[in-house]
């Protein structure tokens, strides 16, 4: 099949259509009369169609007719929102937040009544008051848009826009807390689906979402992606019976002999395919949530064990699962260390090092440039002179460096040991893009998931952020 080479699609784009479609689709639900009130409502949601819009919320709680006038309600309020722009939505999910928190006298009253409580039943009576006025109206509001066509979609993306208000605007965090709540209850791992992506079965539709969702190592077009759906490659993804066409969380493996040690070799679109049968080792090199309003709702772990499980049975001969990662913290932790003039960044074996390279600049300087360019990759001696330094100061910061909760300072490092993975090995110039250079200095690890380990080395994280680290990752650490 000829594939032509077409623009990779982009992720606004792809969300414009997307909520083009919806608002039609509710426009049907909502009618005629519920439609022209929505759209009287201007993009930027002034003060004096605030009202409007509070009015239009209440008419959802009190839940006047039946079940087709309040599917109409929800729809023509998700239309309002779905047509303000950025400023409106704030102002919409700041109206939510203020006027449609729990009711204080009710629950100053449920917790009178439990204090007041004699006996038993009377507790128990007044627990479930308390319970009661502790669920806010917008709660019951929120949880009314999963009757709609794309509902649960539609919330999904309304925690995406809310999460980056939420600094400067602390009074939007009780909101947070119910919109997570709500979908950690829908998104439990046992109602999503683990399906196989081929490109003979995948719509055009759901491979341009893969491209635009594509994180780690962007697809730049049709053939890209092609590659890797070939014949040596797995694609799988979770998805959700609300939104059968949408990927949750992806991740792409590669089957092959051997723990790959460069991205630029695995995607190389002109390597051999390999026959997956022979194939002793599975390399996932990219894992991409692809919903940021499921940010925090964690499945990311069911993931990757149901396709090592997956994997195992459908090829026994691969007993190697690993990751080939990357490092993003990495060269902005190290810019940290140069700028607070930390003396025992470099050795007095890589300060000769460096100085026998021809480098006359002074061995800090050399190490400010490298964090600060990437220009001395291309330059042989400098790149081989700071090759030892380098991969010493990365194994420290993701060996040692720490968030105040104990966990390592890496994100990626954080969600493979959260997942039971060990630091396995470093890789010089494992991916030598612009990108994987102002990262990590173009340094990948492996983070290998032994079978037998996962478990253990999981609690061990988890219960006292005991990192498991492979004797050639202890190596590179200077006591």
């Amino acid at each position: 099949m000829e594939v032509k080479a077409l623009t990779k699609t982009d992720d606004g784009g792809l969300l414009k259509q997307a909520l083009r479609t919806l608002r039609w689709r509710w426009q049907n639900i909502a009618g005629t009369d519920y439609d022209a009130e929505a759209a009287s409502t201007r993009p930027d949601l002034p003060e004096d169609d605030r009202e409007r819009l509070r009015r239009q919320m209440r008419e959802c709680l009190e839940g006047r007719g039946g079940e087709v006038s309040a599917r109409a309600r929800s729809a023509a309020l998700g239309r309002a929102y779905l047509a303000l722009d950025t400023n409106g939505r704030e102002r919409f999910l700041k109206l939510l937040a203020d006027d449609f928190d729990v009711v204080e006298p009710d629950l100053d009253a449920a917790m009178a009544a439990l204090h007041a409580a004699a006996d038993v039943d009377e507790r128990r009576k007044a627990r479930r008051q308390l319970r009661q006025a502790l669920e806010s109206p917008r709660s019951k509001l929120l949880t009314q848009f999963n009757s709609l066509p794309e509902g649960v979609k539609f919330l999904v993306n309304m925690r995406a826009d809310l999460q980056p208000m939420l600094k400067r605007d602390p009074s939007l965090l009780l909101l947070e807390d119910d919109l997570r709540a709500l979908l950690a209850t829908w998104f439990d791992v046992d109602f999503l689906e683990l399906r196989r992506i081929t490109w003979d079965t995948a719509s055009g539709a759901l491979l341009e979402k893969l491209i635009a969702y594509e994180a780690v190592h962007p697809i730049e077009n049709w053939n890209d992606i092609k590659d890797r759906l070939d014949y040596d490659r797995r694609y799988f993804a979770y998805f959700h019976p609300r939104m059968p066409n949408e990927p949750l969380i992806f991740v792409e493996v590669a089957l092959v002999d051997g723990m790959a040690d460069n991205v630029q070799a695995l995607l190389d679109p002109a390597a051999p395919v390999q026959d997956p049968e022979e194939a002793n080792t599975a390399i996932f090199y990219s894992i991409n949530n692809a919903q940021r309003g499921l940010d925090g709702i964690s499945f990311g772990n069911f993931l990757i064990k149901r396709v090592v499980d997956r994997l195992s049975h459908e090829f026994p001969k691969i007993k190697t699962f690993a990751t080939l990662s990357p490092i993003p913290g990495f060269v902005n932790w190290l810019k940290a260390d140069v700028a607070e003039g930390d003396a025992a960044l470099l050795l007095p074996a890589e300060r000769k090092a460096l100085t026998a390279a021809g480098i006359d600049k002074g061995a800090k300087a050399w190490l400010k440039d490298a964090v600060e360019s990437t220009a001395w990759a291309e330059d042989e001696a400098v790149a081989k002179a700071l090759r030892a330094p380098l991969l010493r100061l990365c194994a420290r910061y993701l060996v040692r460096e720490k968030r105040p909760s104990g966990t390592a300072l890496d994100p990626v490092a954080h969600f493979h040991l959260s997942n039971g993975a060990r630091m396995e090995r470093l890789n010089w110039m494992g991916d030598r893009s612009p990108r994987g250079l102002r990262q990590s200095a173009g340094i990948m690890i492996n983070y290998r998931y032994d079978l037998a380990k996962i478990d253990a080395h999981h609690e061990g994280y988890r219960s006292s952020g005991k990192r498991a680290i492979s004797s050639a990752v202890k190596g590179l650490l200077a006591d």
